[in-house]
């Protein structure tokens, strides 16, 4: 992953784009439908990037509520000028900067649906592997906050975080379904391409894909 040069004021730059940019989101804790102004499921996006992933899910699915999340706040600040100079940010979509470590703090038992997991960094040596996030301190995140058989739905390029996810899924007790080793052979239905999706793929590269369910 390219290193993000550190930009000063950016912090001060999110913080006008209140309140799609959600400030303190560890406030919202079990009250999100509070931000959205309905009930509907909520599906979020470890690592948006760009934001054209979770962007295009919100537009295309307005009975979904969105939050996409991103760790880099000069990453979120881009993405949100982007979805602003292009079709504007949907109703049904948040964002946050904050790390993923950090996700039962964010989110009450059982108030995520859905997270997607999107060409996240490989970390690629051995005393990093904590930091990917398939990894079980992740994994583990994510089934607190999902609800009963939520899913976590991930795709990469890299084969050997691949195999490392699959590992991991399997250990933490995850049901995994869908398992795809080249996912443009079969492309699933209504699959929304991410930026790196679509190079990698140009590129002839194979992109891995598979949907894990919540431990019981």
């Amino acid at each position: 992953m390219a290193r993000v040069r550190k930009q000063p004021g950016t912090r001060e730059a999110l913080m006008q784009y209140a309140p799609i940019v959600v400030l303190e989101p560890e406030k919202h804790k079990g009250k999100w439908h509070e931000i959205f102004g309905n009930t509907q499921p909520i599906q979020i996006e470890v690592g948006m990037g760009k934001g054209k992933f979770v962007s295009t899910l919100a537009r295309q699915n307005p009975d979904i509520n969105y939050i996409g999340i991103e760790v880099i706040e000069e990453v979120l600040l881009d993405a949100v000028k982007r979805m602003n100079r292009a079709e504007g940010v949907p109703d049904n979509l948040r964002l946050v900067w904050i790390n993923a470590s950090l996700l039962e703090d964010l989110f009450a038992p059982g108030e995520v649906d859905r997270v997607y997991l999107n060409f996240s960094d490989p970390w690629p040596k051995t005393r990093h592997a904590k930091r990917r996030l398939t990894h079980k301190g992740f994994l583990d995140q994510y089934a607190a906050v999902l609800k009963a058989e939520g899913q976590v739905h991930f795709k990469t390029d890299n084969q050997g975080l691949f195999e490392f996810s699959l590992n991991e899924f399997s250990a933490c007790g995850w049901k995994m379904q869908n398992i795809q080793l080249d996912m443009y052979k079969k492309l699933p239905e209504g699959n929304v391409a991410t930026e790196y999706e679509t190079k990698f793929h140009n590129q002839g590269m194979p992109i891995y894909r598979l949907e894990a369910v919540k431990p019981c």
